[in-house]
């Protein structure tokens, strides 16, 4: 499946084939689909190579409905906003879908200069969030790439110990301490301890604080 910024995800032939148009006119790459079952495989494919893209995706459709298909793109852990269109009678599904995670709604008909701001919007948010977890990704691989000795280090540092306190309680010189330090701050791409501490702190969200297992 080719990367697109936009996938529209509607069974009316009308309005995919109007939505692709308007997009492709602003200068976007489009996947257009007529149903839920035929993105869903093609999300499957990508195999967690997500990359940044928005859903636009109709509330009635068969024969899967749009908040179905919903769901099961959550399950496959995708990344991506989903923004509903909505008749006149799917405006409470549509909020319903919201509260479980979707990025908006929009009830036709929408003018197209909103569709594409709100668009452009969850784009933005898309590529913050991606960014956000790279450098999640690259603190955990940092901290798995430290030493045994550099990880007792690091949690003494985080306490806000000194080197010559570090140094004692470790039975080790401060000289060593200042040598597994320098090692820490460039694995972790910090400059000071305090660096660190807010580094460390993207990662509290975790099931597993990062530190437990010194």
């Amino acid at each position: 499946m080719t990367q697109a910024a936009i996938h529209i995800v509607d069974d009316d032939p009308d309005i995919r084939d109007g939505l692709a148009w308007l997009f492709d006119s602003r200068g976007y790459v489009v996947a257009a689909w007529d149903g839920g079952p035929v993105f869903l495989d093609a999300a499957k494919a990508l195999l967690g190579q997500w990359g940044h893209a928005v859903v636009l995706l109709d509330v009635r459709m068969t024969p899967l409905s749009g908040l179905v298909t919903f769901e099961r793109l959550k399950a496959l852990g995708c990344p991506w906003p989903v923004l509903f269109l909505t008749g006149n009678g799917d405006v409470g599904m549509a909020v319903a879908a919201v509260k479980s995670g979707a990025w908006d709604f929009l009830e036709k008909p929408f003018q197209d200069n909103e569709l594409v701001d709100r668009v452009e919007q969850a784009l933005a948010a898309a590529s913050a969030l991606s960014d956000a977890d790279l450098e999640v990704h690259r603190l955990k691989q940092a901290l798995v790439s430290l030493s045994p000795r550099e990880r007792e280090v690091l949690a003494e540092l985080i306490r806000g110990h000194y080197n010559k306190n570090i140094a004692d309680h470790l039975g080790i010189t401060p000289r060593t301490v200042e040598f597994h330090r320098a090692h820490i701050f460039e694995k972790m791409g910090v400059s000071s301890a305090v660096e660190l501490a807010h580094k460390l702190g993207r990662l509290q969200s975790m099931s597993i604080h990062p530190l437990s297992k010194m």
